[in-house]
């Protein structure tokens, strides 16, 4: 008996059998699952978007079954053949998804069975849907991190695009929603930039570990098949650095991990979490009390009873929607803490939390791009609309709330005294000020010199707030000089 032929001598049910009775097992079972419990179980209406990497891992699965000699030349191409029909079904939206078939495996391995018979059997050998599901969420997800992942410059482009053209505009900085000190606008909207720099390193990083095969496991124990998992591994890219196959090296951790689930959860979770950050200061700025930007229109919305209104839903609206994600991970995270090793039917359960993520960070990561930099007009080649800013009601709230009284203490410390001393002559000048409701720089000389004798007329420049933005010309720092330079950073980091 051919190796071919020994695959298939167990009593298997017929492929007309597999269709009637629909699941895998029935034969063990003295009655039908009722249809309570199919509803109760089945994954398929929301699992079936995996099936282009069930396709995938099961195309390989088979190349690799033919190799090895575990199934025959004719066999592995019936198994092309029929998931090239498959395909084309499912893309032309002809396919039949059933209830009673469960999950996505199931439906695709019954209508391969359908088409190519025997076949279509032989395919599962050596794998279970312990490891062919690990495998196609692990598939999936590796996709949905490399769209994230050119989303996420997007979004940093549109940003760098702003900045650019903000360099010298002055934005009051806070601390504890109180002025502080000013600073470009620019670097404002650069500190964004950094923040999502760091999410698209997560992701990489993320994507890393979940592109490792955990297919050749099988239920939790390994095979008795002779199985080439590396040639899997490399079939479906799933390789390291170095080019060399990434495998899952533990049977049993294989098939029970979703680290990797929980992991993109929480890194898309604090994506989210600067998303919402931003969407924060976008609804407070656009507030007719700051009145510092305004949101184009098409991500607005109006009052059904108060004419006037403009509301920033879209920022709104991603901010709870951070909630949501962050709810996904604390669930998938509950979810695991109590599994004992291997795989057990909760696992199901990670996947529409995980879809839900992946869906949401995505179309909020587009439409803020689109949001903050504009769309591009074919016409012109320019991106228009997006985020239009209001620079003298920024200038004009940075000189609300004597952001330059810093500037006046760095001066004193120049002229030789301690900080600490400088910091409590500031604090009397500052009194002086408000008490005439002026801000520092309006101060004669004669007052600023009767808090101490070494202020001269050169403190009115440290006193002006395109004085105090220039003098912070440090790595890092807000001067239009500095800015300019991490502009060029980032733009060839982003080419």
């Amino acid at each position: 008996m051919s190796k071919a032929q020994a695959t298939s001598a167990d009593s298997a049910p017929s492929h007309n059998q597999l269709d009637t009775k629909a699941q895998a097992w029935s034969a063990l079972f003295s009655e039908p699952m009722s249809d309570l419990v199919k509803r109760y179980t089945s994954s398929v209406f929301f699992d079936k978007r995996l099936w282009q990497a069930d396709i995938a891992g099961s195309l390989a699965h088979a190349e690799m079954l033919a190799a090895q000699g575990i199934i025959g030349a004719e066999d592995h191409a019936s198994i092309q053949r029929g998931m090239a029909q498959i395909t084309s079904e499912i893309e032309s939206g002809a396919f039949e998804w059933r209830l009673d078939l469960e999950d996505v495996h199931l439906n695709i391995e019954a209508r391969l069975t359908q088409l190519v018979g025997d076949a279509g059997k032989r395919l599962h050998t050596g794998r279970s849907r312990n490891d062919q599901v690990a495998t196609d969420v692990r598939l999936w997800l590796r996709g949905e991190i490399d769209l994230i992942g050119d989303l996420l410059k997007e979004l940093q482009v549109s940003l760098v695009d702003v900045a650019e053209q903000n360099v010298e505009v002055i934005l009051p900085g806070f601390t504890h929603l109180q002025v502080a000190q000013p600073v470009s606008f620019g670097h404002h909207m650069l500190a964004y930039v950094e923040m999502f720099k760091r999410d698209a390193e997560r992701m990489a990083d993320v994507r890393r570990r979940t592109n490792v095969l955990p297919l050749g496991s099988a239920a939790l124990a390994g095979t008795t098949y002779p199985l080439d998992r590396e040639r899997v591994a490399k079939t479906l890219g799933m390789v390291d650095a170095n080019g060399s196959p990434a495998v899952c090296q533990n049977s049993l951790d294989a098939v029970s991990d979703r680290d990797f689930a929980i992991e993109f959860t929480a890194a898309a979770s604090l994506c989210m979490v600067h998303v919402s950050r931003l969407s924060e200061e976008l609804i407070i700025w656009m507030s007719q009390n700051f009145g510092f930007i305004k949101i184009a229109d098409r991500f607005t919305t109006g009052s059904s009873i108060m004419p006037q209104k403009k509301n920033p839903d879209v920022p709104e609206l991603a901010r709870g929607k951070t909630g949501r994600v962050v709810g996904h991970l604390m669930g998938l995270i509950t979810l695991m803490k109590g599994q004992p090793l291997a795989y057990n039917k909760d696992n199901q359960e990670d996947k529409e939390p995980l879809f839900d993520t992946v869906d949401t960070l995505k179309d909020t990561l587009r439409i803020f791009a689109e949001m903050v930099g504009g769309q591009l007009n074919p016409a012109t080649g320019k991106k228009e609309g997006g985020i239009t800013v209001n620079a003298q009601a920024m200038e004009q709230a940075a000189l609300k709330g004597y952001a330059t009284a810093t500037d006046l203490a760095d001066y004193l410390v120049k002229k030789g005294l301690p900080f600490r001393d400088a910091h409590e002559t500031v604090a009397h000048a500052v009194k002086a000020a408000t008490t005439h409701a002026c801000d520092l720089s309006e101060l004669p000389l004669t007052v600023l010199q009767g808090f101490h004798p070494a202020i001269e007329k050169d403190v009115y420049e440290c006193l002006s707030l395109r004085g105090s933005l220039n003098a912070r010309n440090t790595l890092g720092g807000t001067a239009p000089a500095q800015v300019r330079a991490q502009l060029a950073r980032h733009r060839a980091r982003l080419a």
